[in-house]
């Protein structure tokens, strides 16, 4: 019987393979990556991950999580042919195809960090400089607005209000609108799921 980890292995190999017969310097200029032989160095919340035919490799060197392999994979297998006008900043609803991540993203993504930082504003302000955050270039009227290089042309923002007296903590998870055409919804989803692991690492 086919196992869970068979079928991963199978993709993960395919998608090096098409990765091996792809054109790295139209890749690098396209993405803005960088290719040190036959290596795509991608910064990834600005930790370099390699990613060549032969397998990807953290900074550690060792071979990342699942949800990293498969977003490192797709950005570079989505690598559009120019860089897409698009830059208004949309919430993940907004993004196309999203429809059925919706409720997951909200929960397991934007409430988490909620819940997780609801009364300890100092603590994601913290983890958040840590991890790369900056102020992003959007006005707005919350306890905490920080901006993450995701992935080259990737940015994402965090909307975060602690909680008060009178309502519990919220946040709002924002991406350009031309993300989507650098990832699909789903590796998107993992996009934000991973910011809020890396949130919790870096406190």
């Amino acid at each position: 019987m086919t196992t869970k980890q068979t079928v991963y292995e199978k993709t993960y190999e395919d998608y090096l393979a098409q990765i091996g017969g792809s054109d790295l310097h139209y890749v690098e200029q396209n993405l803005g990556v960088k290719v040190e032989g036959n290596e795509i160095v991608i910064p990834l919340f600005g930790q370099s991950h390699r990613v060549s035919e032969n397998g990807i490799a953290d900074p550690s060197g060792k071979k990342p999580t699942l949800d990293v392999c498969v977003i490192l994979c797709k950005y570079l297998l989505l690598c559009p042919d120019a860089c897409p006008k698009e830059n208004g900043w949309v919430s993940f609803r907004g993004l196309k195809d999203s429809g059925p991540l919706t409720a997951y993203f909200s929960n397991d993504v934007e409430r988490a960090i909620a819940k997780y930082f609801a009364g300890n504003l100092d603590g994601i302000k913290k983890a958040s400089k840590a991890l790369g955050g900056y102020t992003p270039d959007i006005e707005v009227t919350y306890d905490l607005s920080i901006q993450f290089d995701a992935l080259p042309q990737v940015p994402v923002i965090v909307l975060f209000n602690d909680t008060d007296d009178e309502f519990p903590a919220t946040c709002s998870m924002l991406f350009e609108r031309r993300a989507e055409s650098y990832l699909d919804a789903e590796c998107l989803a993992m996009v934000g799921r991973l910011l809020f692991t890396y949130l919790i690492k870096a406190e």
